[in-house]
Parts: C-alpha cells; structure tokens; sequence
C-alpha cells in the first residue's frame, strides 16, 4: 500500500479527482430573481430595464469573483397589477430560493412585494419603481432608480422664479401624486400660485380633455406627470393639438414627459418644453458617451438608452458588488450593508450613492430643455443640482 500510494499516476488521479471536488463544492451561483414587465401596453418600459440588465451582465462577467456565475430568474407582471408581482416574488423567493430580488416598473407593484422581503429576508433592488414610501415598508430595500419627490421639487423651486400661476395634471397613481405634491409644495413656498389641478387614468388614458381644462384655467405653465413610455408621445401631442403652446402657456415636468427613446415621435412639439431628471442619453460626460456607444453596439444604432435602461444598469453594478464584497456567499443582511453604502462616481448619470439612513438613491437632477442636437431632438442639460436626496424623506423625517 505505501508503496502504491507513491504510484505517481495514482497521485496524478487523486490531485485530479480532489481539484474536481474542489472546484464544485467551491462553485458559487447567486439566483437573481426579475420581476419586470415584458407585456401588456407598459411592455416598452420593461425592455429597458431587460436591456440595462443583460448589457451590464455581459460587460461585467469578470466582476465577478472567480467560480461565481449569476442566473437571472426572470418573471413577467404584465404591467401594474400588484396581485401578480406579489404571486411571481412569493414563487421566486420559496420555490426558485432567489437571493436577490430586482426589476420592477411599478410602485404599486413594488409595494406589494416589500412585505414579502421583510419576512423572508431578501434583498431588493428596485431599478425604476419611484413612489418615494416603497423604501421604508422593509429594511430589505435599496433603490437604485429615483423618487418624483427629487425631480418634481426642485421643478418646482425653479419655476416659481420665473412663473406665477401653474397648473398641474398627473397619472392617478401613487407617483403622480409624490410629483403633484412635490411639485406644488416647491412652487408655492416659492411664491407660485396653483391655478388647478388634474388627475388623469393610468391606462390608457385621453389626454386631450385634461390637456383643455389645463387650456381653460389659463396658467403660465403647466406642470405634466406621465409613467413615461409611449403615453409621453401622446400627451405631448395632446397639448399640440389643443395649441397651448400657442397660448402661451409653457409646459414643463419630470423627464418622464420628454423621455429619450420617445422624442423621435414628438415632431417638433417639444421643443423649448424644460424638465427636472436625473439622466439624459445627450449629456456629454465621458461615461455616459461610452455608455450610450456600448447600448447602440449591442442593441442597434436607432435604440437610445433611458433612465430605466441606466437605473438598471446601475442596479446590476450595486448587485455585482454586494456579491464581490461576499466572495459570492450572499448572507441578507451583509449584502443590505453593502448596499446600504454603495456609491459609483463613475455613472452614466453623473455621481451616485445609497444613502445609508434611507437606502434610497442620492443623484444629481438636471434642469433640461429640449432643443435640436445635429437635427435630431434631445434633453439638453442646462443647470446641475447636485447630490439630491429623496425630499419626501428629509421633509418629513422618514426612514
């Protein structure tokens, strides 16, 4: 025996069969569960998010720590429908055993998967889902998209100081509501006066009698909130149609109402129209430029990457990191630490970070005008505010 155990084969064999063993008891994969919508009329904005993901997923794979692979495991919600995203992350977090939640397009469907991430421990990433609470109903949830509170505020600031009468009209859903208080709380601390005030239907909606009573009530301006995608072309023509601009009422919003990928169906409506976001695909900084060049290489030059393509971009590098800093071993907690103080100087959107006391997304905002860019329409960025916080949360002190 011993002299069989010097047998150099022998050796050769067993150092193999142990690298073997070695190698898979040693392999890693982290299940990443996405909730994102894929269809239905919203099916647009989850092909952003679905883009974002899989750009970073396949710019990145040597972030990952060596023997560790992601899989995604993705779902479908079909649009805002809570009921659904509850039923699809309860499956993901018991039977698929997902450590990671991310994805998801809607606040109300986000809302209704927080308490799940609570009791079950799981991390969630959000990648565009804006209603400012979402992150406080569970210690489990960072945001790595934005709140209407810090674009729609600061809006308002700016407008009181050069418009005295507003009028506001947004999508009858939670995030119309954060950009219409938002809004009018920033414009009237400023000096501004509300004119009125409209709550247009999240699903298909018609624009053109809430864009005439706007017409009617003869403000200044008119501050808009749409769910972006396609209803941002539709309202921009509603307001064409009815000629506001001819009557000179300026009209203004979050960059959901100018949103990059839709403006090549806008005519030249909206130009001049100014908004508050936190991403342009026309901003010249050197990451964005490469980010833009890498999104057209891998998605066709007539495709323009959005602020959800980037939040989920972004989103993918927040995840890439909690599993680097955990050698791929992800323990729940942990992972929120490392969520909690995640920062990149480096965006496509200019610097961000998690805010630690709120888990929500610290970013620059943007003061925009659309204007003509080498014939072609784009949100030119005019003014920076830097390092926003979620203004519901500071305002009111919530955690």
């Amino acid at each position: 025996m011993h002299m069989l155990s010097k047998n150099p084969l022998r050796i050769a064999l067993a150092a193999a069969v142990f690298a073997l063993g070695a190698g898979s008891a040693f392999a890693q994969t982290v299940k990443v569960g996405v909730v994102n919508t894929y269809s239905g009329p919203t099916a647009t904005l989850g092909e952003y998010i679905d883009k974002g993901i899989k750009l970073y997923t396949k710019l990145n794979a040597d972030k990952l720590p060596a023997g560790v692979k992601v899989e995604l495991v993705i779902r479908d919600d079909g649009g805002p429908n809570p009921d659904k995203a509850k039923q699809l992350a309860q499956e993901l977090i018991v039977r698929d055993k997902v450590q990671i939640l991310t994805g998801v397009v809607w606040t109300p469907n986000a809302i209704a998967i927080a308490p799940l991430t609570r009791e079950a421990k799981v991390p969630f990433v959000i990648m565009n889902a804006g209603g400012s609470v979402i992150t406080t109903m569970s210690p489990y949830i960072a945001r790595t998209s934005f709140t209407l509170w810090q674009s729609a505020y600061p809006l308002g600031q700016w407008a009181a100081k050069k418009y005295k009468r507003a009028y506001i009209a947004v999508s009858d859903f939670t995030p119309g509501h954060d950009s219409e208080e938002a809004f009018e709380k920033g414009f009237v601390a400023g000096g501004g006066q509300i004119s009125g005030k409209v709550r247009m239907p999240l699903a298909n909606p018609d624009f053109v009698p809430f864009m005439q009573r706007a017409k009617d009530a003869k403000p200044e301006v008119l501050f808009g909130f749409i769910p972006a995608g396609r209803q941002a072309a539709q309202i921009m023509k509603a307001f064409g149609d009815l000629g506001l601009d001819k009557a000179g009422i300026k009209f203004i919003g979050t960059g959901d109402i100018t949103t990059d990928e839709e403006l090549p169906n806008m005519g030249d409506v909206p130009l001049g129209v100014v908004t508050s976001h936190h991403y342009s695909a026309a901003a010249d900084r050197p990451a964005n430029k490469a980010f833009v060049a890498a999104w057209k290489k891998e998605y066709g030059a007539n495709s323009t990457p959005n602020f959800l393509g980037v939040a989920a971009y972004d989103g993918m590098d927040a995840i890439y990191t909690a599993i680097r800093e955990q050698a791929g071993k992800i323990d729940p907690d942990k992972t929120m630490d490392i969520l909690k103080n995640y920062k990149n100087a480096n965006s496509p959107r200019g610097p961000i970070s998690i805010d630690p006391a709120t888990r929500d997304i610290v970013q620059n905002e943007y003061i925009r005008e659309v204007r003509k860019v080498g014939g072609q329409l784009a949100n030119v960025e005019l003014e920076t505010i830097p390092n926003v916080k979620d203004q519901w949360k500071e305002l009111n002190n919530k955690r």
